[in-house]
């Protein structure tokens, strides 16, 4: 689902729409309530941000460079909804999204990833997505070419060293051509063997490690010398069924100018980009002169310019980051978002507060969402013909167990109900390839019968459950 771009975009490629063009923001926390159960602040605070987006879009050019994206902090503990309110938001509006933890900058002693491979991978991503839909857009092109080029295996075309060819062979040339056409589309002749040239696949692209971080260079190397990682040419035998599939992703590729992919995937990225930066928490410190906290505030001013607006050198261009979104999120139930230097949390100015789920938002999560666990287990189990029901008391059974083992023990939030319906379900997955009973109801008893001695035993609660 192609998403809106600005003017210059638009002429280059006016099929591009944009899904928040059509969805208000009450209409975009409804197409979250889908997925995500509760949360309402959150979901309000990211539809506005989505929205701001739209209308910014839309207002002189001059002021539209001014107006900076209002970067989310979303703050609460682990499984209530805060990477899924992301991931759902750029599925919504095809945006190109790239997930990461900040911890990740901290790993390798005080140095760590280099931030900026944040907007290499998110431009890699922007690329994918341009490139996918372009693919898409010359299908049935590359769909007709492939079969001429087919057809050209099976019969080749007539060729005299005088280029003398009479009327009546050409005629029966192409009278034998049109019936072997419609025998292929028929897939008459699916498992008739042809040869073709197939290009060797690239090796793996290898990192060097340079000033401005680790890049990716086989591609390069693969552009200047195409024989040096794989990409010789040699001759292969197979089915056309084989062939036809090889063949069209190969005449795709040739039919898309990946200059237009690069400059359309920038400009999407620079427009419509999307970063959710997790575990926030885990960097917020401040200097104290010794131990890992020194690394902490040396991330956190890594990451200022690319939030406050920065241009990165990529692969594809240089990319600026001024009007990307940035979503944070952490549990912050040791370090606050105070924690955090000034010049961060002022790029962060919303903020909204996740709350913990309790029982009934555990009833709602089992049983409204469009993938909600329920129906989950009950799709998985019909692939082997067993049809499964759940009681109303064993939904409300599941859920209490799952907020009495979340109050005892950790608070993993929604990520419990996993574990408890794993349990519950683990003899009869384990057993529907050979049950007889093929309709199987689960109510209070049966779920009671699977989890009590692990309620009983404390320990055990706590390593199974």
């Amino acid at each position: 689902m192609p998403i809106q771009l600005p003017k210059s975009f638009e002429k280059s490629d006016e099929k591009l729409r944009d899904i928040d063009e059509e969805l208000t923001p009450q209409e975009i926390v409804a197409e979250l309530d889908k997925y995500i159960i509760g949360q309402k602040a959150a979901k309000k605070a990211v539809a506005i941000a989505l929205r701001n987006r739209y209308r910014r879009r839309r207002v002189p050019s001059e002021l539209a460079d001014e107006i900076a994206p209002k970067n989310i902090l979303m703050i609460g503990p682990t499984g209530v909804g805060k990477t899924e309110i992301s991931r759902r938001l750029a599925k919504l509006t095809a945006s190109p999204f790239l997930k990461i933890e900040a911890s990740k900058f901290t790993e390798v002693g005080y140095v760590g990833r280099d931030v900026e491979s944040i907007v290499r991978d998110l431009v890699r991503m922007g690329v994918d997505m341009v490139k996918q839909e372009k693919m898409e857009e010359v299908q049935e092109k590359a769909v007709a070419n492939v079969e001429e080029k087919l057809l050209d295996l099976l019969l080749p075309p007539l060729r005299r060293r005088d280029n003398s060819v009479s009327e009546e062979e050409y005629q029966r040339f192409n009278e034998t051509r049109e019936k072997l056409r419609k025998q292929l589309r028929d897939g008459a002749l699916e498992e008739r063997m042809v040869e073709i040239e197939v290009k060797e696949r690239m090796a793996p692209p290898f990192e060097i490690f340079s000033n401005q971080g680790v890049e990716e260079i086989g591609i390069q190397i693969q552009e200047i010398l195409p024989g040096f990682l794989g990409g010789k040419a040699k001759k292969r035998k197979m089915k056309i069924l084989e062939a036809r599939e090889f063949l069209i992703d190969e005449e795709q590729r040739r039919l898309i100018d990946m200059d237009q992919v690069a400059r359309l995937a920038i400009e999407r990225v620079e427009h419509s980009g999307m970063v959710f930066l997790d575990e926030m928490d885990k960097i917020a410190g401040r200097e104290s002169g010794h131990g890992p906290e020194v690394s902490r505030e040396g991330v956190q001013r890594d990451l200022l310019p690319i939030v406050e607006g920065t241009t990165v050198n990529t692969r594809y261009g240089l990319v600026k980051t001024d009007h990307v979104l940035f979503i944070g999120a952490g549990a912050f139930n040791v370090a606050k978002p105070a924690d955090l230097i000034p010049e961060l949390q002022g790029r962060f100015p919303i903020r909204v507060e996740l709350t913990s789920l309790n029982k009934e938002d555990f009833v709602r999560i089992l049983t409204e969402p469009e993938n909600a666990l329920i129906k989950q287990y009950i799709a998985l189990l019909e692939t082997e013909d067993v049809r499964v029901e759940f009681t109303p008391d064993a939904i409300d059974e599941i859920a209490q167990i799952a907020e009495e083992v979340n109050r005892d023990s950790e608070d993993i939030g929604a990520r419990r109900l996993h574990t408890v319906m794993e349990k519950v379900m683990e003899e009869i997955s384990f057993k529907a390839p050979n049950v007889k009973l093929k309709n199987i109801v689960i109510d209070k008893k049966y779920v009671q019968g699977q989890l009590k001695e692990i309620m009983k035993d404390q320990d055990l609660r706590r390593f199974i459950l």
